[in-house]
């Protein structure tokens, strides 16, 4: 049996025209968090404190340099990232949620928690999904080519 969670009850009625302005703000949100590096970062940041590039490149599993770059670049574009660089030979470098970022730490901490939580379910349906799947493959009618000449 699913169970499911019903969506807070609001007090006051969306109109269609703040419904799109909300959908459009969660689209464009999404697209900036909604990628699994920028949650890695953000959580990373958010679990640890103040990281340097390496540091987070060694706790982010399979991040390239190059990905982790534009990553962070476009989390300080958002406001989300603060990129510290200190005078010194050779230079130093740090990264640190910003405010706005720190405001992520609860439902991303969330999501980490959930995830390690259900990720055994989840690969238990992929496997009965995945095997019903190829059931119904194997019974399914198969379309013979003929060759023509």
């Amino acid at each position: 049996m699913e169970a499911h969670m019903p969506l807070p009850d609001k007090s006051t009625s969306l109109t269609d025209t703040s419904q799109h302005a909300n959908c459009s703000a969660m689209s464009d949100v999404l697209n900036r968090i909604g990628d699994k590096w920028s949650v890695m970062v953000v959580g990373m940041l958010g679990r640890n404190g103040t990281l340097r590039f390496n540091e987070l490149k060694r706790m982010i599993n399979g991040v390239s340099q190059r990905m982790l770059t534009l990553t962070l670049r476009n989390l300080e574009r958002d406001g989300l990232v603060t990129r510290t660089i200190y005078p010194e030979v050779p230079p130093r470098v740090e990264y640190s949620l910003t405010e706005l970022g720190k405001t992520l730490q609860v439902p991303i901490s969330a999501l980490w928690d959930w995830s390690a939580e259900n990720h055994h379910a989840i690969i238990d349906a992929r496997a009965i999904y995945d095997s019903r799947e190829v059931a119904v493959a194997a019974e399914a009618p198969r379309k013979i080519a003929y060759a023509r000449g």
